[in-house]
C-alpha cells in the first residue's frame, strides 16, 4: 500500500526566510523555483527591452518600466519577471510600500535562459499564470534563436499573436510603441 503526501506549498512569507545568496526565488502555484544569475547576453536583452520601454514611457508619460521587480499575484504566486511595464493608472494602484507590484502588469517580458527547467518556467508555467492573472501582453525573447513571441489577451486568455525575428520590428497596440527588437 502506498501513501501519497500533499505537496509542500511555498508562500510569499517563506521567501522572506530564505538567505540572500544570489539565487532568484519565485513561487508559481506554491512551487518554489530557484534560478542562478543569468547569462550576460540574457541581461543585455533585458536591458534593451527596459531602455526602449523606459525611454518611451518618459517621452509620453503614459507608464513606467522596471527590471527584475517582484510581482505578487497571491500568497502562492510570487514571481520576478525580467521586465514589466505598467500604465500610470496601474502604477499608482499596484505598487506597494515595499516596491512590489501587487497585481497584473500590463506587459510582462521574460528572456529565456538555457535549460529545460527555465523553458518550463517561462513558457507553460508563467504563460498560464500571467494569462489567468490578467496580464495584457507577455513577450518571450529567445536570444539564442533571436526571436520574440508576443502573446496578447484575446477572449480572456493570452494567445500567441506573432513571432518576430531579428529583422522584424516589435510593435504593440497596447503601447503604441515601435522599439526595434535588438539582439
Amino acid at each position: 500500500m502506498s501513501a501519497t503526501f500533499p505537496k509542500n506549498l511555498w508562500t510569499s512569507a517563506d521567501l522572506a526566510l530564505l538567505l540572500d545568496n544570489g539565487n532568484c526565488y519565485e513561487i508559481i502555484d506554491g512551487e518554489l523555483l530557484v534560478t542562478r544569475a543569468p547569462h550576460w547576453q540574457h541581461q543585455t536583452i533585458c536591458g534593451n527591452f527596459y531602455s526602449q520601454l523606459q525611454a518611451w514611457s518618459q517621452a509620453t508619460g503614459l507608464g513606467r518600466a522596471c527590471r527584475g521587480v517582484g510581482v505578487i499575484f497571491s500568497d502562492s504566486n510570487d514571481v520576478i519577471p525580467d521586465v514589466v511595464w505598467l500604465s500610470m493608472e496601474k502604477y499608482r494602484t499596484l505598487i506597494d510600500e515595499a516596491g512590489h507590484v501587487r497585481g497584473a502588469p500590463d506587459v510582462g517580458i521574460e528572456v529565456l535562459s538555457s535549460g529545460a527547467e527555465h523553458e518550463r518556467r517561462d513558457r507553460p508555467l508563467k504563460l498560464k499564470l500571467y494569462s489567468t492573472q490578467g496580464v495584457l501582453e507577455y513577450w518571450i525573447a529567445d536570444w539564442r534563436r533571436q526571436t520574440v513571441e508576443v502573446f496578447r489577451r484575446e477572449a480572456g486568455l493570452l494567445k500567441l499573436a506573432l513571432t518576430l525575428y531579428r529583422e522584424d520590428t516589435l510593435t504593440s497596440p497596447l503601447l503604441l510603441l515601435s522599439p526595434r527588437a535588438n539582439f
